[in-house]
């Protein structure tokens, strides 16, 4: 969620930094000069270290102590002289030093024997497909003739902002697959509305609609994501999570079927990711939630992730006893019987 606000902070700036370039060429060679600057945490673990749950997960416990020793000497602790389960956590980690195991590397490919993962996989990744592709419907909807660039582009950031805080209030309390399906209910009611009744409706209607379906497409794609960081174990996790932000990057790539000739490629463009939303209210209900649960560390661990009931307050299975006990001698009774 961190991450998504200071995107949003960086599309803010970015028209700034146009107006005082003035120029593309240099534009393009400050964005390019400070991705590059990126490449120099490669080069220095102790600014940008590796993760310490991966390495232990992938079986290399001599790098995750290094690390965590740095951490602690960073934060003025010493591990050597600490506390009881400080002290119990060097002495593992020394034990899982001592046997040199070889480190055990995963592949997203690994997904397909899987049970459970692979299927929340596809379902993450089908959400924010939907999420991504069905963004340029709705802003073709709103701005239907050519617009000027600047008030549609601050909106949408604007609209992300806004999703964005939304998820910061809600995931917590009501869990990561009720907002989620809350939000893909209403991106799907939204785009529905627009396909069936856009030149029958007032033009203020349209504007919400179109605007309350950019928002919850904003919110697929921020809470697709964070879902998946959650559910994919930590072996395979970035390269879960990059399956599922591809998947949105590919959906977006859908934008320019709104461009075709006539109204053609946007109606079928916006029937497609229409039907494919109202899909993808039934496949949200195969997910578990994962708020308050330990982060799966391997593949087995993730599978054990099993759809939980969507209300609280349901019990998982029937505890209504057999025979009422206002009859004790009931039991006796059916068994003579028998």
């Amino acid at each position: 969620m961190g991450a998504g606000l200071f995107s949003v902070v960086g599309i803010l700036l970015l028209p700034g930094l146009a107006l005082l370039a003035q120029d593309w060429h240099l534009l393009q060679g400050l964005s390019a000069l400070t991705t590059g600057l990126l490449l120099l945490f490669w080069g220095f673990p102790a600014v940008f270290p590796e993760s310490p749950c991966w390495l232990l997960a992938t079986g290399q416990p001599a790098r995750a102590r290094r690390i965590l020793w740095h951490f602690a000497k960073a934060s003025s602790v010493d591990p050597e002289d600490s506390r009881e389960e400080e002290s119990s956590l060097a002495k593992e980690l020394d034990v899982l030093c001592e046997g040199c195991p070889q480190p055990r590397h995963h592949s997203v490919l690994e997904l397909r024997h899987t049970h459970v993962t692979w299927k929340n996989a596809l379902i993450l990744g089908f959400s924010s497909l939907i999420s991504g592709g069905i963004r340029a419907s709705f802003l073709h909807s709103l701005v239907p003739s050519d617009p000027s660039f600047y008030w549609p582009y601050f909106l949408v950031a604007g609209l992300e902002a806004a999703a964005t805080i939304f998820l910061l209030l809600t995931v917590d309390l009501w869990g990561r697959r009720s907002v989620l399906l809350l939000s893909t209910l209403i991106l799907g009611l939204a785009s529905l509305l627009l396909l069936a009744g856009a030149q029958y409706l007032p033009s203020w209607t349209v504007l919400f609609l179109s605007v309350l379906g950019l928002l919850a497409s904003q919110a697929v794609s921020a809470l697709s994501s964070l879902f998946s960081a959650e559910v994919f174990p930590t072996v395979i996790r970035g390269a879960g999570l990059g399956l599922v932000l591809g998947a949105g990057f590919l959906g977006q790539a859908a934008a320019p079927l709104t461009k075709m000739h006539g109204r053609h490629g946007f109606f079928l463009q916006h029937v497609v990711f229409t039907s494919f939303a109202l899909l993808a209210l039934l496949c949200i209900l195969l997910l578990p939630e994962s708020r308050g649960r330990a982060l799966p560390q391997s593949l087995q661990d993730a599978d054990r992730l099993h759809r939980s009931p969507l209300l609280r307050g349901c019990p998982h299975q029937d505890l209504l006893p057999l025979l009422p006990a206002s009859l004790p001698g009931a039991g006796t009774q059916l068994v003579q019987e028998g």
